[in-house]
């Protein structure tokens, strides 16, 4: 919008770089050109202002298709002014002297054209296209339509219009229908979803059969070598048995050699024992076969004597005493029968006489 300022019953127009200013005075062309600035009179002059810059323009219809289907089209067009005078002489761009403003709704008479030029063009495609292929190739195709006939369109050029290019944003049809459309590629795609999720748990239970296939296998592995060691076990504890009896007899079997030879030891020391004794008793016998009785008893009472403990008193009798006193005179013994007798031999205590003496321990007195 041009910038409009007073001075003096004066008015000074400065209008912007994409606006085309047409000014005519007392119906004489005065200013004509874009982004003028000038002062004027607002009795005399009449004022237009053109836009020359792109403008958008989005325009939204409905369409039925061939098979009885309404759609909706968002499209964009993109449109200039390329004849500012063409323009002010088929639509009203006049402006208010005061303030700048239009006068008219310019715009919205060029909106109102273009939008029913395009519609017209976009409904006569699509009233022969059936609803699948406008959802399918629709936005092309009525890109395509509404482009080339904007194009040829004479009544835009003779408007000044020029339309830069046109965007087809999209073809929808009605949200029931569109849902009822959407339903076959939802099954599709839940379809698929399902497949793919039977096939993960089908994996996963074919993973979850392995890895129990596996445990079985690992359980009874270790149950065989349990098996195997429990047998070796007890091969081995047999083994050691049979060894430790092996052993043991060995044992036994040398402990009763060795029984078996000393006791064989024992009875051959024993038998020579005897037969020593029984010749060194023979032979005493033998010596002392023709000596008297008296002799003998004082040999043996010799011989008790050297054996006897400490003895502290002597008890005769005087049975005794007499006895041995009678045999002393009775029978003395010659010198020459005692040194050429030979000594008696040794005597056992088994083999000793007993003396008919009793020692009394304690004594000191004869009586």
């Amino acid at each position: 919008m041009a910038d409009i300022t007073r001075r003096f019953g004066l008015r000074h127009l400065r209008a912007t770089p994409t606006a085309h200013i047409r000014h005519l005075r007392r119906g004489r062309l005065a200013h004509d050109g874009t982004g003028l600035s000038f002062w004027f009179r607002p009795l005399t002059a009449a004022l237009s202002e053109v836009p020359v810059d792109d403008r958008e323009l989005a325009v939204v219809f409905h369409a039925r298709t061939a098979d009885f289907q309404d759609v909706t089209v968002q499209a964009t067009l993109t449109y200039r002014i390329t004849d500012p005078t063409a323009a002010v002489d088929r639509i009203d761009f006049s402006i208010d002297p005061d303030t700048g403003a239009w006068r008219g709704a310019p715009l919205e008479q060029i909106s109102t054209l273009l939008t029913e030029t395009a519609q017209q063009h976009a409904l006569d495609l699509l009233a022969r296209t059936t609803l699948a292929d406008a959802l399918a190739d629709g936005v092309a195709a009525v890109r395509e339509r509404v482009s080339g006939a904007l194009a040829d369109e004479p009544r835009l050029p003779q408007t000044g219009l020029a339309v830069v290019a046109v965007r087809v944003l999209a073809v929808r049809p009605e949200p029931e229908v569109e849902r009822a459309l959407r339903t076959p590629a939802r099954e599709r795609i839940q379809q698929d979803a399902d497949r793919a999720t039977y096939e993960r748990r089908a994996v996963a239970v074919e993973r979850e059969r392995a890895i129990a296939e596996n445990e079985l296998a690992s359980q009874i592995e270790l149950a065989r070598r349990e098996e195997t060691l429990v047998t070796q076990k007890g091969a081995n504890a047999r083994r050691q048995a049979e060894e430790n009896a092996a052993a043991d007899a060995v044992r036994a079997e040398a402990e009763a050699a060795r029984q078996v030879r000393l006791a064989q030891a024992e009875a051959d020391a024993a038998r020579a024992v005897g037969e020593a004794r029984a010749t060194a008793q023979a032979a005493w016998l033998r010596v002392h076969q023709d000596t008297d009785p008296a002799t003998l008893h004082a040999i043996a009472v010799t011989r008790l004597a050297e054996h006897l403990p400490n003895v502290g008193s002597l008890t005769l009798t005087p049975d005794v005493l007499t006895g041995l006193l009678s045999r002393l005179a009775a029978a003395p013994p010659t010198a020459a029968a005692t040194a050429g007798a030979p000594a008696p031999a040794a005597t056992t205590p088994a083999d000793r006489p007993t003396p008919a003496t009793r020692p009394t321990p304690g004594r000191g007195r004869t009586r």
